[in-house]
């Protein structure tokens, strides 16, 4: 609460009116599901990123968080959740990458279930300070392995990747329900990065490479 008492002081009475800015810049690059631009608009970035960047928050450009990661930038947050819900109504979802805790709590604000793994430890207690004034009584957080998924929790109606893997997890790939979307992106043999949506359907899974991203690589294990 200190944290968010700081941080709030330093950008004044303005973090509501800029969050509404940042969500028509949304809008105009292409967002239409305005469920992910009401939940993008309802948390508040500046908590989530160090003090020093707090006047930065809600740029639409990544940001760096330590330990080799960064806070997504919105655009990238508010498009991987537009795929994720279009044409359906939200269910469970598991997010692979906590990171700071921003995407989750923004997963929060539309999924009525959130499950979000991170595989360092330290990263993961950040967090868990940052939700913390959030009371998001939906979300719950895991330390792990993003590759292995969180098999407890499975199946998935929904799976985000918020980091690049070299090929697609099969075990997340195995944690999605019938009918279930996981939206990550995959790294090229020349490192280029894409945004690949699988549809898991009676059949199999469809596969639909989409735009152009560029992430922290996955890495294996936990730290």
């Amino acid at each position: 609460m200190a944290r968010e008492m700081r941080q709030t002081a330093g950008l004044g009475m303005t973090s509501l009116r800029t969050r509404s800015r940042m969500v028509e810049r949304l809008r105009a690059k292409g967002i239409r599901d305005e469920r992910v631009l009401a939940a993008i608009g309802a948390v508040p970035r500046h908590l989530f990123v160090e003090e020093a960047l707090a006047s930065r928050a809600y740029e639409d450009i990544a940001l760096p968080i330590g330990f080799g990661q960064t806070i997504s930038q919105p655009y990238v947050v508010a498009r991987m959740l537009e795929l994720l819900l279009v044409n359906r109504e939200p269910k469970n979802v598991l997010e692979v990458g906590t990171g700071c805790g921003y995407q989750a709590a923004v997963l929060a604000s539309l999924f009525p279930q959130v499950h979000s793994i991170e595989r360092i430890k330290a990263l993961l207690e950040r967090a868990r300070a940052n939700l913390l004034g959030l009371r998001l009584a939906n979300l719950r957080l895991a330390h792990g392995d993003g590759y292995a998924g969180l098999e407890k929790a499975a199946p998935f109606h929904s799976i985000v990747v918020a980091a690049a893997a070299p090929r697609v997890p099969d075990t997340l790939l195995q944690q999605l329900a019938p009918g279930g979307r996981m939206v990550l992106p995959l790294k090229a043999n020349g490192g280029a990065q894409r945004l690949v949506l699988f549809e898991r359907n009676g059949r199999g899974f469809l596969e639909s490479e989409l735009d152009p991203v560029r992430f922290v690589p996955m890495e294996v294990g936990k730290a």
